[in-house]
C-alpha cells in the first residue's frame, strides 16, 4: 500500500511508524508546520497512485482536505476530532466512487467499548436506578474538549436509552439538567487518552474504563482501516465496518 500522510503531529508520527512496520509506503507528507515547503496538492497525490491517504489535521481543516481528496479519487482515513461529514462529503464519495473511514477514535479497544457502553447502558438504563455520566482526560495539547470519542459515548448512553434525551458538556452556572448526560473533560499533563463511562445509583456505583497506553494503538487502528479501503464500498463509513470485517476474519481463523 502507498499512502501519505495529511498532518504529521503526534499521530502522523504514530501512523507512519505503523504503516512502515505493517509493510507500507509511505510516498508523501504534507504539513504546514512540520514539512512547510510541501504544499497540500491534491492532484498531485491522485497521481502518485495511492491507495489511502491519512488525514489528522485540525476540525478546521479536515472537512476541507478530505473532500478535495475525494473529489480527486484518493481513498481516505480521517481521525481528526471537532467535526463529523455531512451529506453532501457522503454524496461527493458515492458520486466519486471512493471509499473513506472518518472516526473519532481508531483504538480497537475504544470501539469494542462502544458496544460494550450500548449493552450497558440499556441494561442499567431498563432499572431505572442509575444515571449516567462520562468524563475523559487528554494531554494539555489536545484542543477540542470535550473530545469525539467522549461525545460518541455519550450519544450511545441517548440511544440506548431514551429516558436521556440530552448530552451537556457545559452548565453554565445551572444544575444538569434532568435526564441529561454530562460529560466532563480534564486537560493536563501528557495523558494519551482516558475514558471512562459511569452509572451512579444510590447503592453502588458502576464504572467502565478505557485508558490507551500509548498512540501506537490507534496508529494500528488507523492503518488497518486503510487496508480495509481496499475492497471497500464507495462512501463515508465509520470504523464499525471496518471492526466486524476484521472479526469476521478472525472467527474464520485468518490473519
Amino acid at each position: 500500500m502507498r499512502c501519505a500522510l495529511i498532518g504529521y503531529g503526534r499521530m502522523g508520527r504514530a501512523i507512519e511508524h505503523e504503516a512502515v512496520r505493517r509493510g507500507h509506503e509511505v510516498a508523501g507528507i504534507v504539513d504546514p508546520c512540520a514539512r512547510p515547503g510541501v504544499p497540500f496538492e491534491p492532484s498531485a497525490l491522485a497521481e502518485a497512485g495511492l491507495s489511502a491517504a491519512f488525514e489528522f489535521t485540525s476540525p478546521c481543516s479536515a472537512a476541507t482536505n478530505v473532500a478535495s481528496l475525494l473529489e480527486v479519487g484518493v481513498p481516505v482515513v480521517c481521525g481528526t476530532t471537532g467535526w463529523a461529514p455531512d451529506d453532501r462529503l457522503h454524496a461527493l464519495a458515492e458520486e466519486r466512487g471512493v471509499a473513506a473511514v472518518v472516526a473519532p477514535n481508531f483504538s480497537v479497544g475504544v470501539n469494542l467499548l462502544y458496544r460494550v457502553v450500548r449493552f450497558a447502558a440499556a441494561a442499567f438504563g431498563a432499572t431505572g436506578l442509575y444515571a449516567p455520566y462520562v468524563w475523559e482526560m487528554h494531554h494539555a495539547g489536545k484542543v477540542d474538549a470535550p473530545g469525539g470519542t467522549a461525545l460518541r459515548l455519550a450519544h450511545w448512553i441517548r440511544e440506548a436509552d431514551p429516558r436521556h434525551p440530552e448530552v451537556v458538556s457545559e452548565l453554565g452556572g445551572r444544575p444538569l439538567p434532568e435526564g441529561a448526560v454530562h460529560v466532563g473533560a480534564i486537560r493536563a499533563g501528557h495523558e494519551v487518552g482516558r475514558h471512562v463511562v459511569g452509572f451512579d445509583g444510590v447503592h453502588d456505583v458502576v464504572e467502565i474504563e478505557h485508558r490507551a497506553r500509548s498512540r501506537e494503538g490507534f496508529a494500528l487502528g488507523a492503518v488497518i482501516a486503510a487496508e480495509w479501503l481496499k475492497d471497500a464500498p464507495a462512501g463515508v463509513h465509520g470504523f464499525d465496518a471496518v471492526l466486524d470485517a476484521w472479526i469476521e476474519r478472525a472467527r474464520g481463523g485468518r490473519s
